[in-house]
């Protein structure tokens, strides 16, 4: 991990983080409870929130469970995913934050997404402030493209601050951070902790089955997995993952976190036996011929053009 990114009691971050998105919504109480106990039982250390989740409840309940082991789980969470990045909102945002999850810090922040209208100044002298006032212990950015993260790392350094994470889309069928993200962030030294390594569900290939879910019932998720080469791409792993005996879930999770760029993908789930399959990919051996197989499953990226191209 980069810039020191550990728990407070020094342990280094586990290779895989659970992001509590549904905790609340997708998941009760009791199903949230499960799937942190099977997490830490994984040896999972590091968890994601942020201050828009299912109303609070997500940072309501992380904070209640992560309280008796505090010092052992890395808890980062995110603002200004709404109302811009301004002083004021980052500070109103950050306080209705604490009061839910009850931590004297949080471990990572993040910005939720880049506001063009805000100078960044602004922005970073605010976190600096949090940092110095020991409430914050490590900054990232989410959804921010390469050239936003660079003109971000140049700001922050004015205020003595790093960016030390930061949280791209990436999958078997969403790499186009491939081309930017990943080479900038490893020359930068910033953890790349990449969301959505099942594509939204895609990736399960529950939906060849004709199962229901976000595909079907979310207008953005609609869009961002509705090309048709996509739906062939998670029939060619769901045959595959039955070749070889494993779930398609497990060969995607392993696929995303084998790029040597990545730190740790976000997993996460509505309960234990749909996390299941994903845990199973943080003992999975990914060789470089699988991962090969696995790659040329989808397009590739040319570095030099951003050119998509058949892989292979």
């Amino acid at each position: 991990m980069s810039h020191d990114l550990k728990t407070l009691n020094g342990s280094p971050l586990s290779r895989f983080c659970f992001g509590a998105m549904q905790f609340g919504v997708g998941a009760d109480r009791a199903a949230s409870e499960a799937m942190y106990a099977a997490c830490r039982k994984a040896g999972i250390n590091f968890f994601d929130t942020a201050h828009v989740y299912t109303g609070g409840l997500s940072e309501t309940w992380l904070g209640e469970m992560v309280r008796d082991e505090r010092e052992a789980v890395f808890v980062a969470s995110k603002v200004a995913s709404t109302g811009g990045s301004g002083r004021d909102n980052i500070l109103a945002q950050f306080d209705i934050s604490r009061a839910r999850h009850k931590l004297d810090c949080v471990d990572g922040l993040y910005l939720h997404r880049f506001d063009p209208d805000m100078p960044l100044e602004e922005t970073f002298e605010t976190l600096a402030g949090l940092r110095d006032a020991g409430k914050i212990r490590h900054v990232g950015v989410s959804n921010f493209a390469a050239w936003q993260t660079m003109k971000a790392v140049a700001v922050a350094r004015r205020f003595d601050l790093n960016i030390s994470l930061m949280q791209p889309m990436y999958n078997l069928v969403k790499r186009q951070v491939e081309v930017e993200i990943l080479p900038m962030a490893a020359d930068q030294d910033i953890a790349v902790v990449p969301y959505s390594p099942l594509g939204g569900g895609l990736l399960t290939g529950k939906y060849l089955d004709g199962a229901s879910g976000r595909l079907q019932t979310d207008d953005r998720y609609r869009v961002r997995y509705g090309d048709a080469w996509m739906q062939d791409v998670a029939a060619n792993l769901k045959s595959l993952a039955e070749d070889l005996g494993q779930s398609p879930a497990t060969l995607a999770v392993a696929w995303a976190a084998s790029h040597p760029g990545v730190a740790a993908p976000i997993i996460s789930a509505r309960s234990v036996p749909q996390l299941q399959p994903s845990l199973d990919a943080m003992g999975f051996d990914m060789d470089a011929e699988l991962r090969a197989r696995l790659t040329a499953l989808t397009p590739t990226l040319e570095p030099a053009t951003g050119r998509s191209e058949e892989a292979g």
